[in-house]
């Protein structure tokens, strides 16, 4: 099990790597000045000179990217001041601490993602269980046709709905979306994100709802579960001893694609519910030509995404011994 996990951990930090370099190179490819933000309307090319050397374009790219991955780790020296590890440099926009500006956001970000996965993993795999359960009945027909009409709804159309339903107008039975620290007050923490994390889990639900029937379905024609019906085990032991496991591999391994999504920011969750995460961070560093907090976003994004595969391919060779031992 440590083999599996060293090499899956080794393969992980190499994506990481590649994603970084891409990233970084892509960057320098565009059309575009940054230092000229930082410069104001009257720049001169003495100031845009000195704003460069400040910033340290004024070096090669493979330079500049060998500097801000070793200040990750180890920090660095930069013409404004040092940059304590992990230095992930200056922002262009507001010559601010990328670092402090991630710390910021990231509770925001991770409180989404973490309060959506769970509504969506709990409502939609008991709903695909209810209905594998109750297959070729009216239930069954009703959790099928209500996961179509949810996967085909939109967040930002959802969210607008949510919001004059519940929160400004008809209900009114909920308050303004918001992200409030969960160490200072977990009531108003939780009211805060429960609307985002309802409309977050809309889609989610209405893919884990038909993905869990299908597998459930699958798993009780396997002829390992007909025989142990036919050792006249009970319905629900059969269901959950064998059924169940069986199912179970498959969506542990799209959730944990899921949620590393989730957590590398789910921008238009944000944007309809006017929540300051990573997603709304990501566009703005990008409207903005912001290197450094584009770079921290992705990297941290790519990070939580990499870090959340690992924990389901462990969660994997768990279930199946024959991952871990191929």
């Amino acid at each position: 099990m440590l083999r599996f996990l060293a090499r899956r951990t080794l393969g992980a930090l190499v994506i990481i790597l590649l994603i970084s370099a891409i990233t970084f190179f892509l960057f320098f490819a565009l059309p575009s000045e940054p230092a000229l933000m930082s410069c104001g309307k009257n720049c001169t090319p003495d100031a845009l000179a000195v704003i460069n050397k400040n910033l340290g374009l004024d070096q090669p790219v493979p330079v500049q990217y060998w500097h801000y991955m070793i200040g990750i780790f180890a920090g660095r020296d930069l013409t404004v001041g040092h940059c304590p590890a992990p230095c992930f440099g200056y922002s262009f926009s507001n010559q601010q601490p990328v670092w402090g500006t991630i710390v910021d956001r990231y509770p925001t970000t991770l409180s989404l993602a973490l309060g959506g996965a769970f509504v969506f993993l709990i409502v939609g795999v008991g709903f695909g269980m209810i209905a594998a359960a109750r297959r070729g009945t009216v239930v069954d027909k009703f959790f099928s046709s209500l996961s179509l009409i949810g996967n085909s709804l939109q967040i930002y159309f959802v969210g607008v709905i949510a919001l004059g339903l519940f929160v400004s107008g008809g209900l009114r039975i909920l308050d303004e979306p918001g992200y409030h620290p969960f160490t200072e007050n977990p009531g108003k923490w939780f009211m805060g994100m429960l609307l985002p994390w309802l409309v977050l889990s809309i889609i989610f639900v209405a893919n884990y709802t038909r993905m869990t029937r299908s597998q459930m379905i699958e798993q009780l024609g396997e002829e390992h579960v007909r025989t142990a019906r036919a050792k006249g085990l009970s319905r629900r032991a059969v269901f959950f001893r064998y059924a169940w496991r069986g199912a179970l591999a498959p969506i542990v391994t799209i959730f944990g694609i899921d949620l590393g999504s989730l957590f590398g920011g789910a921008m238009i969750t944000e944007f309809t519910f006017n929540l300051h995460g990573l997603g709304r961070l990501a566009v703005s560093s990008v409207t903005e030509t912001d290197l450094p907090t584009l770079m921290a976003v992705m990297l941290v994004g790519c990070t939580a995404i990499v870090v959340a595969n690992i924990i389901v391919d462990a969660a994997y060779a768990f279930i199946d011994p024959r991952v871990r031992l191929a």
